[in-house]
């Protein structure tokens, strides 16, 4: 039986190690990919994909948090996109009766001391709150890093992972690593510390239901090893935890932000993101509740090194969100679809448009926040009432909303 497989390593600290590794050099140009793409008219190879004939999928755009100067910003006429706050790793959710969006907010580029957790809300998902904290603005060296939105129990819960100084990953004894959790109090229309869920440990995406009732997350530590998470059910803390990958398990790959589905009553089917310069998703699969994992093996799909999310909507059928245009890298979101959870046969670019104007005191570089020029990164998606709303950050630096209607999708699959 094969040892367990990776579910989640960090991307922006392997920049080094990812321009040392080129795609030809490595065991993953000697494998088959495995055909998981498999669009009519182009068979399963992904150079015969023409991302300017893909049917384009149009929406419903709105800015969930503007782009805003940082606290260490130059003057107007010098401002560029690095004296901008940070806005990353968006999350949504629909819980009593409203929409919900975290996101990391940080005082410039990923992970700085004093990077909080802030969150908007939304009667229709298009028109937003103005943005408040979750976690309240930490103390430097402290920060968070946003983990999702898990309703459990009746309760709407905003995780973080908390850590120290510059980066989350480190010695434990300085970095200090942890995941937590605050509820929402409807009462005082505010956020609480509720507790602690595990120590050394980062999550990706917020738990999933097994079949079994137990609860199920990625985790890494501060040196970088994975396990999986399982339980959460009698207690907020209650965890078992189950070994995953140590770096350099799999030759020439290095795997990260994966996700995973379930398919039949033990079944997972996971996607991951390789950072090691292969340009496509890599695949595995567990056969036992995600407690022991296949090797992951590469397959044709193609992926700008970007995070991907997918979802199973009320329609049947499953769409995965993502960069899938390395030549292009993270100017265009594409969504594809399955109907069976294993192949997915249709590709289509997410018609995301230009912003509204931003703010006068970063209008100097308001053309980076073009369409086509901009990166759509981190997408993560919810569904509510016929539509598909998809939460990205548009050049790390704005948080914003773009809803497709499930029609549209069915559309797409009929043609």
């Amino acid at each position: 039986m094969n040892l367990v497989r990776p579910l989640l390593i960090p991307a922006f600290l392997f920049a080094a190690a990812v321009l040392a590794t080129l795609p030809g050099s490595s065991a993953q140009a000697e494998e088959k990919p495995l055909a998981i793409l498999q669009l009519a008219g182009k068979a399963t190879d992904p150079e015969a994909i023409d991302y300017a004939q893909l049917p384009l999928l149009a929406g419903e755009h709105a800015v969930i948090n503007a782009a805003a100067l940082g606290p260490d910003a130059r003057s107007p006429d010098k401002v560029d996109m690095l004296d901008l706050r940070l806005n990353l790793h968006n999350y949504l959710a629909h819980f009593d009766g409203k929409f919900w969006c975290i996101w990391s907010d940080g005082p410039k580029i990923e992970d700085e001391p004093t990077q909080e957790v802030r969150y908007a809300v939304s009667d229709d998902g298009l028109h937003w709150s103005p943005a408040k904290s979750v976690t309240g603005m930490p103390q430097a060296p402290d920060a968070f890093i946003a983990r999702g939105l898990w309703v459990r129990d009746g309760e709407l819960l905003a995780l973080a992972a908390h850590y120290r100084g510059k980066g989350a990953f480190g010695a434990q004894e300085e970095k200090q690593l942890r995941l937590e959790a605050f509820v929402w109090d409807k009462a005082s229309d505010s956020w609480k510390f509720r507790g602690r869920l595990y120590d050394n440990a980062i999550n990706n995406f917020p738990p999933q239901k097994l079949v079994t009732g137990d609860w199920i997350l990625t985790r890494r530590d501060s040196r970088f090893n994975v396990t999986v998470l399982i339980g959460g059910v009698k207690s907020l803390d209650d965890w078992q935890a189950f070994p995953v990958v140590e770096i350099g398990e799999v030759k020439g790959f290095r795997p990260d932000e994966p996700i995973f589905w379930p398919l039949g009553k033990n079944d997972l089917y996971a996607l991951f993101r390789d950072n090691g310069g292969s340009q496509r998703l890599f695949h595995s699969v567990s056969r036992d509740q995600g407690r022991t994992w296949d090797t992951p093996a590469i397959t044709n799909f193609p992926n700008s090194s970007s995070k991907l999310f997918s979802l199973t909507t009320s329609r049947g059928y499953r769409v995965l969100v993502l960069n899938a245009n390395p030549k292009l890298g993270r100017r265009e979101l594409h969504l594809a679809v399955s109907t069976d959870g294993r192949t997915f046969t249709k590709l289509a670019r997410l018609d995301v448009p230009t912003p509204p104007p931003v703010h006068k005191d970063v209008s100097r570089i308001e053309k980076k926040f073009s369409a086509g020029i901009a990166s759509l990164q981190y997408p993560h998606a919810m569904e509510h009432d016929g539509s598909l709303y998809i939460a990205l950050s548009r050049g790390k630096v704005q948080t914003e909303v773009f809803r497709v209607s499930l029609d549209a999708i069915d559309a797409l699959l009929k043609k």
